[in-house]
């Protein structure tokens, strides 16, 4: 249970500097109770007392980073149970597993395979985010070969799926550099599995057989010096996994348990593959932090990563494109150029129409923080006063021949003062994007 405000008062400083960006000692130590400020940011708190209270004001959820160099996931560290209170930072790793029993060319296939799913989404890459081998043989050497041979082919985040302390370290120690993720920690060998986990500073996934058990255990490894965990209750069946990582979830969110307070994995049981990538989905809205999956079908996969984006967007923040000059096709000086917000959807859509056309253009998305059109428009982001400044001193001056500018429809109204502050001609488009085909055709020659 955390410290309630008045008790992280009380080992304050009460200076009441406002250095910490409140008013108050006793208003910041209200912030530092609901997770709203950070230790951090008080310049005069004692060293006893930084000891005192750094655990009671750590967040909820350990941030365990997995893998290493460019390729780290990040998880755990969440803040809130439901993303409309806040956001959902860490967005759900996707593994696929596979065995040591593969052959070695049943291994690069199949590696092959999930390094080459890549599917490109209004402007984002889906990709599948690691690799988890399994030690099915038993064999601590086949074990090693497969993951040395997984390693080799994939720059792929690695977890090592093995109860064979013995084998674990063999196949840790050959890719030690990467930061697998080691699975698992159990009640029989969590000793010796810490050990491996301490020699290679990776994390280390603890399982338990229930909730009880696992807490029970987490403890016990927590009390050998090791915290770069992850949990997993044990249980198998869809709704007992999701019970389990609610609760959890709960637990350390809500009551500030700090035994279960770490990211978790959870493991798909369908052989189906449309009926695993809905599994998949049950895990990924509450509240697993890695799902381990044994299919890499493209279309169910596309299906899972597609929700996953949506639970993982911030509701507060719209999905935006980088903001400037697109050339669409082999432009030319003479190209038509038009004008959008940099809204995902909008400017895909815009850009999708605007290729259709099969005359060479630009395309500028300006920056509107992520607001469609109309939205922008009446919140006066995407108005003449502000496109105006912008266009004239834009290097698109340098990249066509002309000074002509294709605006929405709906905005018609900024044509006067857009006109007036960047000097260009400003051509009216149609009012939605599916009529730019038609406007090309009668008014650019297309």
């Amino acid at each position: 249970m955390g410290l309630t405000g008045l008790e992280i008062f009380k080992q304050l400083p009460k200076t009441n500097c406002g250095e910490c960006g409140v008013p108050t000692c006793l208003a910041f130590a209200m912030a530092l109770a609901s997770g709203k400020a950070t230790l951090s940011q008080c310049p005069y708190v004692s060293d006893a007392a930084r000891e005192a209270l750094e655990s009671a004001t750590a967040p909820p959820m350990r941030l365990v980073k997995v893998g290493a160099g460019d390729n780290v996931l990040e998880i755990g560290d969440e803040q809130v149970i439901f993303r409309h209170d806040k956001t959902f930072f860490h967005p759900t790793g996707i593994f696929i597993e596979l065995d040591d029993t593969l052959s070695a060319d049943e291994i690069a296939a199949k590696v092959d395979e999930i390094s080459g799913f890549v599917v490109e989404r209004v402007g984002e890459q889906y990709v599948i985010d690691g690799v988890a081998v399994k030690n099915a043989s038993g064999n601590a050497d086949s074990f090693k070969k497969a993951v040395e041979a997984v390693a080799d082919r994939t720059n792929k985040v690695l977890a090592l799926l093995t109860e064979d302390p013995a084998a674990m370290e063999a196949a840790a120690s050959a890719v030690a550099d990467r930061k697998p993720l080691l699975y698992a920690a159990t009640a029989d060998n969590y000793e010796k599995m810490v050990e491996v986990a301490k020699k290679i500073g990776a994390p280390l996934a603890v399982r338990g057989n229930d909730l009880n058990s696992l807490a029970e255990l987490v403890d016990k490894v927590v009390g050998l010096g090791y915290k770069e965990l992850v949990l997993d209750s044990g249980e198998r069946q869809t709704s007992k996994v999701l019970a389990d990582l609610t609760q959890m979830r709960r637990l350390s969110i809500k009551k500030r348990f700090r035994t279960f307070g770490y990211p978790t994995i959870a493991f798909t049981t369908e052989e189906d593959a449309v009926g695993e990538a809905l599994q998949a989905q049950v895990y990924v809205s509450k509240f697993a932090s890695i799902v381990v999956m044994k299919n890499a079908s493209e279309p169910a996969l596309l299906t899972l990563l597609t929700w996953r984006r949506n639970i993982y967007t911030d509701p507060q923040k719209p999905i935006a494109v980088q903001p400037g000059v697109y050339a669409i096709g082999d432009v030319t000086p003479d190209s038509p150029v038009y004008i959008t917000t940099n809204f995902s959807l909008t400017y895909y859509t815009v850009a999708t129409e605007v290729e259709a056309t099969r005359l060479p253009s630009y395309l500028i998305a300006f920056d509107t923080d992520g607001l469609s059109v109309m939205t922008a428009w009446a919140g006066g982001k995407f108005v003449g006063e502000e496109i105006g400044p912008w266009l004239k001193d834009s290097d698109i001056n340098e990249k066509v021949s002309h000074k002509k500018l294709i605006i929405p429809g709906g905005v018609a109204a900024i044509k006067g003062k857009l006109e007036d502050l960047s000097g260009w001609e400003v051509i009216v488009g149609p009012r939605e994007a599916s009529g730019i085909t038609s406007f090309a055709k009668l008014r650019l020659g297309a």
